[in-house]
């Protein structure tokens, strides 16, 4: 029976070690790929490692995840093993009760912890970044080494450091030269415990964090929205820092043996591995923050906080500005632009936003935008006419357009006939032919200015009838459809022809169509949102001259043309979006890349708060009961 299971013991132990190592090799596989693509593989390339070197960004978040995880390690271990060597000399009701306070953090959800610091910050007016990201750290390891730490001292003779001082040794030897080495084991495993720990964390450093500091696990979350493959290189160099470490680790104890007695290497080999390990560690930090700086003349100095969608920058853009400049670019990100409003309505200071056509109408609305000087605007004679003089703001005087576009249909033409499209419009969503095929997108704005435009109503409409009619007919497609509810993943499960349909921007649907020539996009005659995002300068901005430097050179056309080509989404400079689509542009042939500007049934979202609360409400509905329906 034993050697029966063997096999059956052997399978499930390489399924196991499959499970956990085949996305590795995956994703270093992927970090060579020559293509944007994250699934299809076109050719090896190093270009995501070439842009993940230039980018400032990704370096400096480099640095900060190491430096930050060096000295957070440091200090935790320190103050934890003094802690616990404490705790081991109180009395017994105190020492259960510092145990149990020291296994809550563990227990706790991350998120509560989280909170709970960014709460503590806000409330002593402390200004988050790099210090309060630290802080946080060293507080969130100090129990993992205390608990390493802990069963080794309960193990050591309660009397040890009494008969070494009664042999005529310090408090302060005692515990440096007989407890201290006895508990070495533990104080390593605490230490290499709360180093991972903090390498790894994203949550707390998340809520903790400001000031457009991030680590690495910040800068994936944000170029997991979007496709760029930039997240498998910089994912593949941790990989290797880590391989490296661990060989470490297990090479030079075995070849330190060969060449020490057995007492000096008991004696030292369980320190050679925390020294390989900070030393990997800390040549890395010097290598990434000998290459974070910048240079140039203008601005010299000076500092440009931008607020932005996550992966809306070129690929040189940031560093070419810096570069002519001289001044510095600290880029944020957000996801929405409510998750942007709430920073900028609790007063922290940006000094440019990209924030959307309606978003924006409501920040001038409620005065948190400034008006531009047009003496130091250069660069609106060099955009289309169509995404200028819109009536979120009207005369330009808040806002210079940055990308533009449509929502339209994406769909497979294999799968999908065309009459269907032209017939039916939005309802093709209500199509039963595709049931089970179809992605909605996880926007109330664009979800219900699709069920409204299908129902042939205005998406800015303010009749409470028709919005109900938009809200059943939503229910409807959930309900009877079995659609996927999505946001981002859309577009390279799109690109890999996954479902039939599905609703997205058109800058997505330019990647997507460039990505597999199977792929369509269409825009009903019904009518559909031509949507604007524009740069604003916030009227707490604290360096609006630099913020006018950055917005002329955004326009003009090395600018445009960088964030254009690499996003993909319209550019509203005039000549790179023709040159783009043009003969032998990087989209020529693809209509997605080109807005809709003859339809008078297209409209430009508008802001109203009464009509906002309430189809925001009405979509939360509809989520419920398409995962009730699921």
């Amino acid at each position: 029976m034993k050697k029966g299971k063997r096999p059956i013991g052997k399978i499930l132990t390489a399924l196991i070690v499959a499970f956990f190592y085949l996305p590795i090799l995956y994703m270093i596989i992927f970090s060579f790929n020559d293509g944007r693509s994250l699934t299809s593989f076109t050719g090896f390339s190093l270009r995501w490692y070439k842009r993940m070197l230039e980018s400032r960004t990704m370096m400096e978040a480099l640095y900060t995840t190491f430096s930050v995880a060096l000295i957070a390690t440091f200090i935790s271990t320190v103050v934890g093993t003094i802690s616990a060597i404490g705790l081991s000399k109180s009395r017994k009701a105190i020492r259960n009760l510092m145990e149990q306070v020291d296994n809550l953090p563990m227990m706790n959800p991350e998120i509560v912890t989280a909170i709970g610091f960014m709460l503590l910050f806000i409330t002593f007016r402390v200004d988050k970044g790099y210090l309060t990201m630290l802080l946080a750290h060293i507080a969130f390891c100090i129990p993992y080494v205390i608990l390493s730490v802990m069963p080794k001292i309960r193990s050591l003779d309660p009397n040890i450091a009494d008969a070494a001082m009664d042999l005529g040794a310090t408090p302060w030897q005692a515990m440096t030269k007989v407890i201290i080495p006895q508990i070495t084991p533990g104080i390593l495993a605490g230490a290499l415990i709360a180093f991972t720990m903090s390498v790894d964390d994203f949550i707390i450093s998340y809520f903790a964090a400001g000031g457009g500091v991030k680590n690495l696990s910040m800068v994936v979350y944000t170029m997991s929205k979007r496709v760029n493959p930039s997240i498998n290189a910089a994912s593949t160099l941790m990989v290797a820092i880590i391989t490296i470490v661990l060989i470490l680790v297990n090479v030079i104890p075995i070849a330190a043996a060969k060449r020490r007695t057995s007492y000096e290497i008991k004696k030292k080999k369980a320190l050679i591995p925390a020294v390989a390990a900070l030393a990997a560690a800390a040549a890395l930090v010097v290598f990434l923050h000998a290459g974070s700086g910048a240079g140039g003349r203008p601005f010299e100095g000076q500092t440009l906080h931008f607020y932005t969608w996550g992966e809306y920058t070129g690929e040189n853009i940031i560093n070419d500005f810096e570069e002519e400049t001289g001044a510095k670019v600290v880029l944020e990100t957000f996801d929405s632009n409510e998750q942007m409003y709430i920073k900028v309505a609790n007063g922290e200071s940006y000094d440019i936003l990209v924030p959307s056509d309606y978003m924006i109408q409501r920040l001038i609305q409620e005065g948190y935008l400034q008006k531009l000087d047009p003496s130091k605007i250069t660069g609106l004679e060099n955009l289309v006419d169509s995404v200028k003089n819109l009536p979120y703001d009207p005369g330009n005087e808040y806002s210079v357009p940055y990308f533009w576009g449509t929502v339209g249909i994406v769909y497979d033409k294999t799968k999908v006939d065309m009459e269907d499209l032209e017939r039916e419009g939005f309802n093709i969503f209500l199509d039963e032919k595709y049931r089970g095929d179809i992605y909605l997108y996880d926007s109330e704005r664009d979800s219900f200015m699709m069920a409204l435009k299908a129902l042939g109503y205005s998406m800015n409409t303010e009749d409470m009838d028709e919005i109900q009619a938009a809200y059943e007919w939503l229910i409807q497609c959930v309900q009877t459809m079995d659609p996927e509810i999505v946001t981002d993943e859309i577009i390279d499960n799109m690109a890999q022809g996954r479902k039939a349909l599905g609703l997205i921007y058109s800058g997505d649907a330019t990647y997507v169509m460039s990505e597999n020539e199977d792929m369509g996009f269409y825009l009903p005659e019904t009518g559909t949102n031509i949507w604007s995002d524009a740069m604003v300068i916030p009227a707490n901005a604290e360096n609006p001259e630099l913020a006018h430097a950055f917005i002329n050179y955004a326009c003009e056309y090395e600018g445009a043309y960088d964030n254009s080509s690499f996003v993909g989404y319209t550019s509203a400079n005039e000549e790179v979006m023709e040159v783009l689509s043009g003969e032998g542009g990087d989209f020529e042939g693809i209509n997605a890349y080109l807005p809709r500007t003859d339809n008078d049934m297209d409209e430009v979202f508008e802001y109203n708060e009464n009509t906002r609360k309430e189809i925001s409400n009405l979509w939360s509905r509809v989520k419920i009961a398409a995962s009730n329906a699921d």
